[in-house]
């Protein structure tokens, strides 16, 4: 039975970095039949937090990354004092100020790695290791080591920051006579500058790219795209369909970078196809937020001005950008949309489409547009010459969806007030 395991620590919040390696874990499992194990790091007390917990379980389950087993490290410690007692009985280890410590035989140990091939280590640069502290805790390494093997974990699919630890921790397995599991190092993600992740250039908390609008889905489509590929350049992957594909060896050797120009293309490609109701249910808490909607509010023209901007969404907060001037008295108007409202030949057009709209109804789109063409054809104009105008005097805006849908959505009554509010401010 192929089983791998995730092991975070509470002591801060999931990242991207980690929630790759949960990803490429639980990926490599469900390819093999196997299973994905959840460890909790957290005997560190004084860090370890419920906070950052309860974020990391609540994020693993938003993604789909569901697992198998969950254990917490805390709950585990009288095996590791059990070990190291051992070790010591057999002369394997010896005790130091109150502390446990593995002698370190110096060998040439040579390890087969899933991704990077044979890494070879001189553990004679290798000082003994601490198994237990003076405070009977046990060392990363030690408790690392113990929990793996109990927990028959097969494949240890980790981060290259871990490398050095291998030698160590293979060491230790051979001490205590426990099968030695494969292993696999996944490259580190850099910034968009090369260097280490930092906040700045994406290594922001999964919980916070749910709170930016980003839908499940595509975050981890996007983060199986970092050090891994389908084939055949292709680059919308559900997990389902990753799961038939997904070898650990095909991983890349090198770093990869984090991009956030593609996650959001990825985004927006999720966004484009999401049933409506369901998109519909996810901006209405943000809108609330905002005070955009009250409690109570007209469902069925909620959603028609959901799908008129579905397309355009890169991240959910993307609609109140694009369509706040339907939820507010007065639109807010971009510097580009004042200057579309000038010229004494536009308040005599605004003045006329104000008047002929009163006759429209029902206030529908292709009515609206044979109005509005007619009036353009009278007064000698292109449709270009009161299109723009008038779509800066509606939304505040220069660009959005087509006028005609727009005016309906925001109402024959708006629109007049607004076409009138605007031959106010024309220069």
């Amino acid at each position: 039975m192929i089983r791998v395991r995730f092991a975070p620590s509470p002591t801060g919040y999931l990242h991207i970095g980690g929630t790759r390696t949960a990803l490429f874990n639980w990926l490599f499992a469900k390819a093999n039949q196997g299973q994905f194990v959840l460890r909790i790091e957290d005997t560190d007390k004084k860090r370890s937090d419920k906070k950052y917990l309860d974020e990391i379980l609540d994020s693993l389950k938003w993604l789909g990354l569901n697992w198998d087993e969950l254990y917490y490290q805390s709950e585990r410690t009288s095996k590791y004092q059990e070990l190291a007692d051992t070790l010591l009985r057999e002369g394997k280890a010896y005790q130091s100020e109150g502390a446990v410590i593995l002698k370190m035989p110096k060998i040439n140990l040579k390890i087969e790695d899933q991704i990077h091939g044979l890494i070879e280590f001189d553990t004679s640069v290798i000082k003994d290791q601490v198994l237990m502290k003076s405070d009977l805790s046990p060392t990363y390494n030690f408790a690392c080591v113990v929990d793996d093997a109990d927990l028959k974990i097969s494949h240890v699919i980790r981060g290259d920051d871990h490398i050095s630890n291998t030698p160590k921790q293979v060491i230790m397995y051979q001490a205590l006579n426990f099968p030695v599991p494969k292993f696999a190092h996944l490259p580190l993600i850099l910034g968009k500058d090369g260097g280490r992740l930092s906040k700045r250039t994406g290594a922001t908390a999964i919980s916070d790219y749910r709170r930016m609008g980003y839908l499940p889905e595509a975050l981890v489509n996007y983060l199986m795209l970092v050090g891994w590929s389908p084939g055949e350049n292709q680059e919308i992957v559900t997990l389902d369909s990753a799961i038939k594909k997904f070898s650990i060896k095909k991983v890349n050797k090198t770093a990869a970078v984090f991009n956030l120009e593609k996650l959001n293309w990825i985004n927006n490609q999720y966004l484009k196809k999401v049933d409506t109701q369901r998109l519909t249910d996810l901006l209405i808490p943000i809108l609330q937020e905002k005070k955009y909607l009250g409690d109570s509010f007209n469902r069925a023209w909620l959603e028609g001005i959901v799908k008129l901007y579905q397309p355009r969404l890169n991240t959910l907060h993307d609609f109140c950008n694009w369509a706040d001037f339907l939820f507010i008295k007065k639109p807010k108007f971009t510097a580009e949309a004042k200057e579309k409202l000038s010229g004494n030949k536009l308040k005599e057009a605004f003045k006329l489409l104000v008047e002929r709209l009163k006759g429209i109804e029902p206030f529908e789109m292709r009515a609206a547009e044979e109005v509005f063409r007619a009036l353009v054809a009278e007064l000698n104009l292109t449709a270009a010459d009161l299109v723009h105008p008038c779509r800066a005097a509606l939304t505040g805006k220069t660009v959005g969806p087509g006028l005609f849908e727009t005016m309906v959505i925001l109402g024959k009554e708006k629109t007049q007030e607004r076409l009138r509010a605007a031959i106010k401010i024309i220069k």
